[in-house]
């Protein structure tokens, strides 16, 4: 991908503007140079980061996976939104909404490149600031490639100014995310990270080694590593929470897509086909309220949960996806069945405990123990407990929900999805000879 100068792009004001074009001056704010040499800096630039990623990358994977997932139905007269709803060979390459996922990720890619190879220069006589630095940029790095991972087939894991970078396959995409991963696990280990660094980046509401570890439990389940999966997933602690924190000023991004601006709305029942919801399920009336709209024959709610007020924190991650990885890693595995069951039922019977208050206040499983049953119950509560997370679409494919045929546009209704992965925008292909061919669908 090519690029411009990004970093001027930390200030407030600038990140807040999400999908829109970042190659600006700001005569008032530092230079690239100050930026990327000074401790100060360094320190500025994971802020900025964390808040980039939480507006633009957050904001454009939940809206453009929730689409395609059928968790939200665009229903603005916006043609974007219009081609994104309708999905199939109807999404064209030059669609925005595909063109600021792309971006948005790329973009806070190279901003954590530039921290963790600055950090290990700028601060290589202050281990413990560079080694939370360096975690910290390594998480973000991560993060960035699992998206792109979600709703493409390959991309590129290294950005340059000068354009015309390589593409790699989701498989070695992930696998270096991994690597990162592991990496900052074991330089945490050797040095913690300092009270600096834990006050000025993390704050009160991140806890970086949670949030690696379920990182590394989801990108393995991701790659089928299941035994990876399960040893990761069980060293995060299900009490804490980490989140995205949002104010009148930075705003929760879902609110001012689907409240404000109204260019979408989400979808009654998750957005799943009968079987796949209980109608008894607590996590209905968290995510979903009244008043209902009929667009298009579907019944679509007014949106509650993280997304119903402008300053709302939005998590990092659920402690109840770790649960269901555990299960469905033990599934996968052919381990006990009986022992991936309390997993689930400790997300169905849960009604107290869970440090966002999601609950389904569901009875415990009830059907066959079987593998196959077992994995169904483990798409159907991820779907209801993981609703508006930029997750679907990734369990949808791995979970072998029913393909979306490629010779119906749009796509019925009764497809979970509308497609499989996205093309690649226009802009990439224009600027990078390395564009592979667009996936059929």
């Amino acid at each position: 991908m090519k690029k411009k100068s990004i970093y001027i792009g930390l200030t407030v004001a600038m990140l807040a503007m999400g999908g829109c074009k970042l190659d600006y001056t700001n005569p008032n704010g530092p230079t690239d140079n100050q930026i990327l040499t000074s401790r100060e800096g360094m320190i500025t630039l994971a802020v900025g980061l964390k808040q980039y990623y939480s507006q633009s990358c957050v904001q454009n994977l939940i809206n453009a996976v929730g689409v395609t997932s059928r968790e939200l139905k665009g229903v603005s007269t916006f043609t974007n939104v219009l081609e994104l709803e309708a999905g199939g060979t109807a999404l064209p390459t030059f669609n925005a909404n595909i063109l600021n996922l792309w971006s948005a990720e790329l973009r806070a890619m190279g901003m954590a490149d530039n921290l963790m190879s600055q950090s290990k220069v700028i601060l290589a006589a202050d281990l413990p600031t560079q080694t939370g630095l360096v975690a910290f940029g390594s998480l973000f790095k991560a993060m960035t490639i699992t998206g792109l991972a979600t709703a493409y087939e390959q991309f590129p894991i290294t950005t340059s100014t000068a354009g015309n970078v390589s593409f790699v396959t989701r498989q070695a995409g992930l696998e270096n995310a991994i690597d990162l991963l592991d990496a900052a696990v074991a330089a945490i280990a050797a040095n913690a990270p300092s009270t600096e660094f834990n006050t000025r980046v993390l704050g009160s509401n991140i806890i970086l080694l949670d949030c690696i570890n379920t990182y590394r439990a989801r990108i393995n389940m991701m790659l089928g590593r299941y035994a990876p999966s399960l040893t990761a997933a069980n060293l995060v602690n299900l009490a804490t929470k980490s989140q995205f924190d949002y104010t009148t000023q930075s705003q929760n991004p879902i609110y001012n897509q689907v409240v404000i601006a109204a260019n979408f709305k989400p979808r009654a029942n998750f957005g799943l086909p009968a079987g796949l919801f209980e109608a008894g399920d607590a996590r209905l009336n968290f995510y979903l309220s009244t008043p209902d709209v009929v667009v298009g024959g579907e019944t679509l709610k007014t949106i509650k949960g993280f997304f119903d007020a402008i300053d709302k924190p939005i998590p990092v991650y659920l402690p109840d996806e770790v649960r269901l990885l555990k299960a469905e890693a033990i599934i996968r595995s052919n381990g006990d069945l009986n022992v991936a069951k309390t997993f689930i039922d400790e997300v169905r019977t849960q009604t107290t405990g869970d440090p966002f208050g999601v609950y389904a206040a569901l009875p415990a499983y009830s059907g066959p123990l079987t593998a196959d049953a077992l994995l169904t119950e483990v798409y159907k509560q991820r779907s209801a407990e993981l609703f508006l997370q930029g997750l679907r679409l990734e369990d949808s494919r791995r979970f072998g929900r029913p393909a979306p045929p490629a010779n119906l546009n749009p796509v019925p209704t009764t497809y979970e999805r509308t497609r499989n992965f996205y093309p690649y925008p226009d802009q990439e292909r224009l600027n990078n000879t390395n564009t592979p061919a667009d996936p059929a669908i």
